[in-house]
């Protein structure tokens, strides 16, 4: 019997790149799983029956998460689908790379909005759910940049380092009912988030994409290498099982040792 079978997980920002991962992963564990992000339906419904492959039942929701009545909704239909929500994960995130005296308005807005606000909405909805089953699993997809900074990453950072803030606040507050949260906190991982953001720093710092992987990105990693989606997938299937149940309020770096130096 798989580690996860017949658990819900909600996974927000999963028709691509690590979200779509971590799905595949949950998935491929018994759990059955609610998509949820933009991108083309023929390519989403390619990857929700693919989750399925694995034994599970997979829907999909296209929630927009700057929007705190479509979250609710999001939560409220994998509730009434399923009849659990036992696994959240925010994974939902954008990226602007840009000089802060010149980051555009409505940009920091929309990752504020997008990186931290949706997290709040999607765990206030969870919680009540959990505390009546009993039990739950939160896990908030951070970043690197929510231990440390790099320059013109302003919103980013900011929102990344809030996930880590909300994070310990929900793991306080839930510890009595079987509920834990956690924050995982990647190093660079070659995702299409990632690709724009190459190109992005790029522009911003007058280098070629080549030299942004090796001499900013890779750099600060020492093993020169990007993480992988099964690395982060091991860390993830462990804080969702009954193993993880200790682990509550941490914000795991899984980084190639940037964050050591």
């Amino acid at each position: 019997m798989s580690a996860l079978q017949g658990k819900t997980a909600i996974i927000t920002g999963s028709t691509s790149g690590i979200g779509l991962g971590f799905a595949q992963g949950l998935a491929s564990e018994g759990a059955n799983v609610v998509m949820n992000g933009f991108g083309d339906a023929e390519e989403i419904e390619k990857h929700r029956q693919a989750l399925e492959a694995h034994g599970v039942k997979a829907i999909y929701n296209g929630a927009d998460m700057t929007k705190p009545a479509e979250i609710a909704a999001l939560v409220a239909e994998a509730h009434e689908t399923f009849g659990s929500v036992d696994i959240v994960v925010n994974n939902a995130g954008i990226q602007k790379v840009s000089p802060v005296e010149e980051f555009p308005d409505d940009k920091w807005d929309a990752i504020i909005a997008i990186n931290l606000s949706s997290a709040f909405h999607t765990i206030k909805h969870s919680v009540p759910i959990m505390k009546q089953q009993g039990a739950g699993r939160i896990i908030n997809l951070a970043s690197v940049h929510g231990l440390v900074a790099s320059p013109f990453k302003s919103a980013y950072v900011a929102a990344k380092h809030g996930i880590i803030g909300l994070t310990k606040t929900v793991a306080l507050e839930v510890a009595e009912y079987g509920i834990t949260c956690n924050a995982i906190c990647p190093g660079y991982v070659e995702t299409p988030l990632v690709a724009g953001q190459i190109a992005d720093t790029a522009k911003a710092r007058g280098m070629t994409e080549e030299e942004v992987k090796n001499e900013v990105m890779l750099k600060a990693q020492p093993t020169r290498q990007f993480i992988t989606y099964e690395q982060l997938n091991g860390l993830m299937v462990y804080l969702c099982s009954d193993a993880g149940a200790g682990a509550n309020g941490a914000s795991f770096n899984i980084d190639g040792g940037w964050v050591a130096q």
